[in-house]
């Protein structure tokens, strides 16, 4: 995830990110690829989550659930820039988490209704996690990595002390082998591959890829595929040069013709232009 490039500092200690802005707000669309605790120190978050939005105050706490797209608007609030802490759950943390706790918890076998972004209530155990790292904010002194591994186990047991629903969410282990679909598209746009080619390639049947994409992008796989290498092709021939009859065939076109009546479309002039 990307917390910014101007006017900001983010420091990482074992997946815990302590994030600063001193500007008045910053956008950011990302790809959620691990469960995410976000807690706001000062400052407000608006989240965005397919045209659903959620307001997080100083104070606050918000759960990110992985394999979904949402923007994050980080801003100042009542005078005070905003400043928050991320704390990030790997599949490979939970899984040894997972090895170390009482296995007898109730079964639910389903939890597709789990909502992706899920405000906190205020709980003594988040609570007095957050507050126990907040000092790091205002000291030049680095909090010890063993320290923060342990805030990571003190998080996912806050989690589950909240509402037994979150157990079969973060101890889902049926989807680590599957590759994330962006990262495929982003490396293979330029391939010939159709939308069963691709389910295959990252490990799914169409049915769960056309699922997981919409989770992902507003686009069909399609459309998407047809913006990339148009972006690509436009980068290639203005900025680094490259002749429209080379172009074409090296981001995935079949034939110069389409590809011109493409990109005339997307940007309103031929790519001789």
């Amino acid at each position: 995830m990307d917390f910014g490039r101007n006017e900001s500092l983010t420091f990482s200690y074992s997946d815990v990110f302590f994030s600063y802005y001193f500007n008045d707000n910053r956008t950011c669309t990302s790809m959620v690829k691990n469960h995410m605790l976000v807690y706001i120190y000062s400052g407000e978050l608006l989240v965005e989550q397919k045209k659903k939005k959620t307001v997080i105050s100083a104070g606050e706490c918000i759960f990110l659930r992985r394999d979904n797209r949402v923007d994050l608007i980080k801003q100042a609030e009542n005078g005070e820039q905003f400043k928050g802490i991320f704390m990030i759950f790997k599949r490979n943390f939970l899984r040894e988490f997972y090895q170390t706790i009482d296995k007898k918890q109730p079964k639910i076998e389903s939890h597709e209704e789990f909502p992706s972004v899920l405000k906190l209530p205020q709980t003594p155990d988040i609570t007095s996690l957050f507050q126990s790292m907040t000092p790091y904010f205002d000291s030049s002194i680095e909090p010890a990595d063993e320290l923060m591994k342990l805030k990571l186990h003190e998080g996912v047991y806050s989690l589950l002390n909240i509402d037994q629903m979150f157990y079969p969410v973060l101890f889902d282990f049926t989807e680590p082998w599957k590759i994330d679909i962006l990262d495929f598209m982003r490396d293979n746009y330029m391939y010939d591959l159709s939308i069963e080619d691709i389910a295959h390639f990252t490990g799914r049947s169409l049915a769960t890829f056309k699922r997981d994409f919409k989770k992902i992008s507003e686009s069909s796989p399609q459309k998407w595929l047809m913006e990339k290498r148009l972006e690509i092709a436009y980068d290639k021939i203005r900025n680094e040069n490259k002749k429209v009859s080379d172009v074409y065939l090296e981001v995935g076109f079949k034939n110069l013709s389409h590809f011109s009546s493409a990109f005339k479309k997307q940007f309103g002039y031929s790519p001789t232009k």
